[in-house]
């Protein structure tokens, strides 16, 4: 492949791995997508007639690949999405199920295409949030994709037809009924991580001092009166202050003496979580921990426990000293 044809594909990636996110659910499957769709590209690249767009084009080639994917693969979920809410007093955290099973987090940086524009970039973001990619996984892999290319990539419906060699018909059919099981299934997505946003970042701080000093009642008065507590892979998640407060009393209270470092993820505040090294000095990574925000008030706490493939990922160490 020349590096002409190969910068082409190239530049490509980074909204690519956005849209395969979105239909996987996994920023790992996500990546392992693309590069089947580039490789994939490259051996195509002399038959390409131009008769459609290179982006078309190799669109068409992504949309193939997660379809297939889709197709072996099991749904997605969060933990929410397996049973009721648990007893924050319990001693056992429940089953731990394998990371294949989870809608798992991603960098923005990975799926947030450079240079966007401010309004497309909001739009960007609210298109890959926890609760908005989970709901996208009750969806049949088709109806999916349509939805995503009408609703998130803009697509006109004639583009998005002859992209998945149907009707104009049928796509808004399709699309008709992913927008009635996303009504059922989403829940409130909260508000988008604003750097620039004063009120966010008193919040956030105030939520990092109360963490690392481990001030639960502190901490209590941040979150909303039905805030989440999840932890992938574990299957238990948490419902309520009372609850959450009760598990960081009990059984959670390891994270005692834990380190914050801020990251983004999913298009919200996100902290790479440590907690104090057991065997000596510093601090080992725990969990990369994803935030719900709603106003003045935090709604979820989604912590990833995989640290040994998200953390580099996301470019954290693997200790602090």
């Amino acid at each position: 492949m020349s590096a002409g044809i190969e910068a082409q594909l190239e530049r490509f990636r980074p909204e690519l791995i956005g849209y395969c996110y979105r239909m996987m659910g996994s920023a790992f499957e996500a990546e392992d997508a693309v590069q089947e769709t580039l490789i994939r590209a490259w051996r195509a690249h002399d038959s390409f007639e131009g008769r459609s767009s290179l982006r078309s084009w190799i669109y068409r080639i992504a949309t193939n690949v997660c379809l297939t994917m889709a197709d072996a693969a099991q749904r997605r979920v969060r933990p929410m999405d397996l049973g009721p809410a648990g007893d924050g007093r319990a001693t056992d955290p429940g089953a731990v199920h394998p990371e294949q099973i989870w809608v798992g987090p991603v960098p923005d940086e990975r799926v947030l295409p450079e240079g966007s524009d401010p309004a497309r970039l909001i739009a960007e973001r609210e298109s890959i949030r926890l609760a908005f990619v989970a709901a996208l996984q009750h969806l049949p892999a088709k109806q999916r994709a349509v939805l995503i290319l009408r609703e998130v990539l803009a697509w006109s419906a004639q583009e998005t037809a002859e992209l998945l060699d149907t009707t104009v018909a049928g796509v808004n059919s399709a699309l008709q009924r992913a927008r009635a099981t996303l009504a059922e299934v989403t829940p409130t997505a909260g508000d988008a991580f604003q750097p620039l946003d004063p009120a966010q970042r008193e919040l956030l701080a105030r939520y990092v001092k109360a963490f690392e000093s481990y001030d639960l009642g502190a901490l209590t008065a941040l979150l909303h009166e039905d805030a989440t507590l999840s932890m992938p892979p574990l299957a238990l998640w948490l419902r309520g202050p009372e609850h959450i407060t009760a598990w960081m009393t009990g059984t959670g209270s390891g994270c005692r003496g834990s380190r914050l470092i801020p990251a983004i993820a999913n298009g919200m505040p996100a902290f790479a979580q440590y907690r104090a090294d057991p065997e000596g000095a510093g601090h080992v990574a725990w969990s990369l921990v994803v935030l719900g925000v709603e106003g003045d008030r935090i709604t979820s706490i989604n912590n990833f426990l995989d640290t040994a493939r998200l953390f580099p990922m996301f470019g954290l160490p693997e200790r602090l000293d």
